[in-house]
């Protein structure tokens, strides 16, 4: 049975650092799917107390909408991780997404008030850990995905993970379309992250010039490096190009240090993640009127 109730397609719009805030997990959630957002989004732990206050109270008297998800970034170098559970729990997040590390000392606590926990892996050793500390749901974050990535083939995990886990299959690797979505579907999965599709819509954070960079990109301009961050993600060239770096001859992994990168937004200005699905996004939308195209495209495929 369905974890995530009150959905109208089966998509989490995926949490994207510095792209999704207040503005797009409540719109995607009143047009029939999960919003999220990484909780370093908010700068400071004052700032993430007031975005769930705008959330929980804007999406509390709609019973229509979808549920809300926090992604909370566990790595130990994330000084701030504890503060971002507790206020997780205090507004009581129907859904929290691990990443980044084990999602163990989360499991409890979530379930302790109702809430689901999901935890992003991107590799079948990592999925066997998580699947052991009693979370309800795996995202698989596959080869192609935007920012942090994976590099196995959708088919080829989500079989793995089939073999051994029957809970909620999350997944995620340049999935643009409804077709896509229901492609995902029938391989194995429940649910789809849609990242990059969301990063051209009103309600995004995206600058401007961010959002047609996509629209006018196609797969030949993402450049997968570890050079950024420290882990391997998904950058548009163009993007590299303008921040300094030449995209043939990226620098050596950098160390992973996610408390400075998430507190250093200056760096992010011209450096832009994006997935392989970039070459099937044309134009900027609402996300009501995404989710419609999406909708419609989803159902089409069915038809067969």
């Amino acid at each position: 049975m369905s974890l995530i109730k009150n959905l109208r397609i089966p998509v989490i719009q995926a949490p994207m650092f510095l792209i999704s805030g207040p503005d797009m997990v409540i719109a995607a959630c009143r047009a029939g799917i999960v919003g999220s957002f990484p909780a370093p989004n908010a700068r400071t732990i004052e700032d993430l107390d007031s975005w769930l206050s705008v959330i929980t109270t804007a999406l509390s008297n709609d019973k229509d909408a979808a549920p809300w998800a926090i992604n909370l970034i566990m790595h130990r170098t994330n000084t701030r991780k504890e503060e971002d559970l507790e206020l997780a729990i205090k507004y009581k997040a129907p859904i929290v997404i691990s990443a980044l590390g084990s999602p163990k000392e989360a499991v409890e606590k979530v379930h302790s008030y109702g809430g689901k926990i999901y935890a992003d892996v991107n590799s079948p050793s990592f999925a066997r850990k998580a699947a052991t500390t009693g979370v309800d749901g795996l995202a698989l974050v596959c080869s192609g995905a935007g920012g942090h990535t994976g590099q196995i083939s959708p088919f080829a995990f989500v079989e793995e993970v089939r073999s051994f886990w029957d809970g909620e299959v999350i997944l995620s690797g340049a999935i643009s379309s409804g077709r896509a979505i229901r492609a995902a579907q029938v391989l194995g999965a429940d649910y789809v992250y849609m990242g990059t599709r969301f990063i051209p819509t009103k309600e995004s954070l995206a600058a401007d010039a961010y959002q047609q960079m996509i629209v006018d990109s196609n797969s030949e301009d993402i450049i997968c490096s570890d050079s950024i961050t420290g882990v391997k993600a998904n950058w548009m060239k163009a993007s590299l190009e303008a921040a300094g770096y030449d995209s043939n001859n990226m620098p050596i992994a950098a160390n992973i240090d996610f408390a400075a990168a998430a507190s250093d937004h200056k760096k992010w200005k011209d450096i832009w993640a994006a997935g392989q699905g970039v070459g099937t996004i044309n134009e900027r939308l609402s996300i009501a009127d995404l989710i419609e195209q999406l909708e419609h495209e989803y159902l089409q495929a069915g038809a067969f």
